[in-house]
């Protein structure tokens, strides 16, 4: 047993089961992570009145309030943290980043528009230029002077950037660089700030010089004056989208436009004024992903913002049905609180503990973006490792707020309908968070393939006949005897009893277990079936690739879930508390139960559990963990801090317990008078 096993074995020993007390403020602090005083700047800036939307605005006022709230972050000192100190920043890429997602408290177009100058434009002017670019350029982008635009994707390649159709090909006569969109589908799309504030953009193309085509690079390219479009260049407004229609995003094209040699953004590849071309990287391929690499904060920032509004949701929805009473279902007189049947706990407390697994999954992210950035552990290794975790936590946690947002309006009734509450409007602008800085199957895909890398690179000498007998040996009686589980015993020591059946599958070690060899068979099994791809042709390697394509997404989220269950269960590590130590405890085993729970049939059809114990998982979380969290469901919402000023959702300010109190009493005074009017049934004779 690990220390941290006796710590929780001693804890559930030392107590009854009955409802302990959650030390909220310390754990508030705790979820709040290493960068908490940015966290709280941001929380005290969004409670702001100017900071926040307005309902009933036009688009075009809804536009020029956010442009104008990004002049009040200007202001307040907010943007700056991620930059150079001699450019009057603070060169805290992890407070940066922490910082920006709680600007979705306000809301989300802010953040994104805010994310778009700064986190976009800015950041590839300051991780993809030179010191040229970074005195020219970026004092006019910190201060809001030049609006800019991110112009990566293309109406044609969204998240294959290496095939953009966009080029900027050297003239060496002149020393300038001729950008042109060759086709419609090379038309820059989707692009925040393009439709209307930008006066320069980020754009990017594949570099031609001397007839060679050495991909992708970034160039500085000015877009707009007082006027508007300057000559060779064109647009068009994206106009009403489904959300963050405080942003004005818009296509661009160029037609044969002109900027200077030293526009191009040269940190990784140069060009000479003779048109020689220069990098400190000499594989293309190798080149491309580590300049798109540097990009990677729009990742990290997305799981980190999702993971707000993940909790702003559950905040709502669990303080609104804690106070909201229908049916008299155990009572005659009293209604109950909907939070205390078990069908609202069952959609509300196992997304509680996915949210609380995101958001330590998402410290650790932070962690290694800002060892990354900051130059403390920024090996290549390193570099690979961040944008493969961010790769993975990324579509789990902007895939899991919707969910989330989704199951919370609902639980709310009619009420999480109305705009007032927040919920409809959070949905509608976290959606384009799946697909936007990277599709999320996409970005699974990549992650399956780091996986299979990792494999081959361990068995890079074994033969077809050891790789088989891996496999093999993940899927029999090896893998069950080596992970306890003991599968030709069950069927006997199962029968008749539903606690013995969970009691080896519900410890932290078992729960490893289960959800790590399912990972380990996944990717085994995959790369058995993919081992010859490199002897085929491309055309039926690419054939054998896309036939089990789907099997490698799942198992690319297999390992992420796998990564927010660890992330989880280490944050325990740093739990003093034994009673707040021991509530955690349990909302970590709901959430590891339920993704085994969620996958059932897998772990069936592989023999990893009886039929019995499997049954038995479902009963463990019905009637046990959600019984014991549900005394503390408002506690553990209450630790995400929020206030007033950042919810802003009618439901959740006791308004709901005022009118149910209300109802009480004057039901209860009816009664009291003796006027209360006679019920019909009551006045059929009995049989």
């Amino acid at each position: 047993m690990t220390q941290l096993e006796d710590r929780q074995a001693t804890a559930d020993a030392s107590m009854p089961e009955k409802a302990v007390g959650i030390d909220t403020v310390w754990l508030g602090d705790y979820l709040l992570g290493q960068w908490a005083d940015a966290r709280r700047h941001a929380r005290d800036l969004v409670a702001r009145p100017e900071f926040q939307p307005i309902d009933g605005l036009s688009l075009a006022e809804q536009r020029e309030r956010t442009f104008g709230q990004l002049k009040l972050l200007v202001d307040a000192g907010a943007v700056h943290r991620a930059f150079p100190k001699a450019l009057g920043g603070d060169d805290d890429h992890g407070g940066n980043i922490a910082s920006f997602e709680e600007i979705v408290l306000a809301d989300p177009s802010l953040q994104i528009k805010s994310g778009v100058q700064w986190g976009l434009f800015g950041a590839a002017v300051l991780h993809l230029g030179t010191e040229r670019h970074h005195s020219r350029l970026l004092p006019a982008i910190l201060n809001l002077e030049t609006p800019g635009a991110f112009a990566m994707t293309e109406t044609g390649h969204g998240s294959d950037v290496a095939a953009i159709g966009t080029t900027a090909t050297y003239d060496t006569e002149t020393e300038e660089f001729v950008i042109h969109t060759p086709f419609r589908a090379a038309w820059k799309d989707y692009l925040g700030n393009a439709a209307l504030h930008g006066r320069a953009a980020v754009v990017f193309a594949q570099l031609v010089t001397r007839g060679v085509n050495h991909g992708v690079h970034a160039f500085y390219v000015p877009i707009r004056d007082d006027e508007g479009f300057l000559p060779g260049i064109g647009g068009e407004d994206d106009g009403l989208k489904g959300g963050l229609n405080g942003i004005d995003n818009g296509r661009l094209h160029f037609d044969h436009v002109r900027v200077p040699r030293e526009n191009l953004l040269n940190r990784y590849g140069d060009v000479a004024p003779d048109g020689s071309y220069g990098s400190p990287i000499a594989s293309p391929g190798r080149r491309f992903f580590t300049m798109i690499g540097t990009l990677v904060q729009g990742r990290v920032s997305l799981d980190g913002a999702s993971v707000v509004a993940s909790k702003l949701a559950l905040y709502i929805a669990i303080t609104y049905g804690s106070q909201r009473r229908q049916f008299t279902a155990a009572r005659p007189t009293e209604e109950e609180v909907i939070l205390d049947y078990q069908r609202h706990q069952r959609r509300l407390l196992p997304r509680l503990a996915t949210t609380y697994a995101m958001s330590f999954a998402h410290e650790k992210l932070l962690t290694a973006f800002d060892g990354v950035f900051s130059g403390t552990r920024a090996t290549d290794a390193d570099r690979e490792d961040l944008e493969t975790l961010a790769a993975a936590l990324k579509p789990l946690s902007t895939w899991g707020a919707l969910d989330i947002l989704q199951e919370a309006r609902e639980a709310c009734g009619g009420a999480g309908f109305l705009a007032e509450n927040r919920l409809t409007q959070l949905r509608a602008d976290l959606d384009i968070y799946v697909t936007f800085e990277g599709d999320n199957n996409v970005l699974l895909q990549l992650v399956a393939k780091r996986l299979l890398i990792d494999y081959s690179r361990k068995f890079a000498k074994a033969d077809a006949g050891a790789l088989a007998g891996y496999v093999a040996g993940q899927v029999g009686s090896a893998a069950v005897h080596r992970f306890g589980l003991r599968q030709f015993a069950q069927n006997v020591a199962d029968f008749g009893s539903t606690a013995r059946s969970v009691g080896n599958v519900r410890d932290a070690a078992s729960q490893r277990q289960l959800l790590t060899d399912r990972v380990r068979t996944m990717v085994a099994s995959l790369a058995g079936r993919l081992r010859n791809a490199d002897k085929l042709s491309a055309t039926d390697a690419a054939d054998l690739f896309n036939a089990n394509q789907n099997e490698l997404i799942e198992t690319a989220r297999a390992h992420a879930e796998l990564l927010q269950w660890e992330a989880f269960t280490e944050a325990l590590a740093g739990v003093d508390d034994a009673e707040t130590m021991r509530v955690l405890t349990w909302l970590r085993d709901l959430f590891g139960l339920s993704l085994i729970e969620k996958n059932l049939a897998w772990y069936l059809i592989n023999g990893r559990l009886s039929a019995q114990r499997a049954i038995a998982i479902t009963g463990y979380i019905d009637d046990r963990l959600l019984p014991r969290l549900r005394p503390h469901a408002l506690e553990l919402v209450n630790a995400f801090g929020f206030v007033p000023g950042q919810v802003r959702a009618t439901i959740a300010t006791g308004v709901e317990k005022e009118r149910q109190d209300a109802a009480a009493d004057f039901y209860r005074a009816l009664r009291a008078s003796g006027d209360a009017p006679v019920e019909e049934k009551s006045l059929k004779p009995a049989r």
